[in-house]
């Protein structure tokens, strides 16, 4: 669970740091990278990203609860 919390946490930076820079610099790196924003590869690439922030939602259980849920979990995982 660990790792899946990772790639989640990684993903959402990923979609942050394209957002940001939409934001900032109207330029978005997804697009650039995969061939355009209707590219079917790009549009993968956006579901992911927003299927990972979803997922990020369940780490605020971990966060109000201080971080015992958290620390459960990675009990279990080794």
């Amino acid at each position: 669970m660990h790792f899946i919390r990772f790639i989640v946490l990684l993903l959402v930076i990923v979609g942050a740091i394209n957002w940001g820079s939409w934001g900032f610099f109207q330029y978005d790196f997804v697009a650039a990278l995969l061939g355009g924003r209707s590219a079917p590869l790009a549009r993968l690439v956006y579901a992911i990203v927003g299927l990972a922030g979803i997922w990020a939602i369940s780490f605020f259980g971990c966060v109000c609860k201080n971080d015992s849920c958290c620390s459960r979990h990675d009990e279990k995982d080794q």
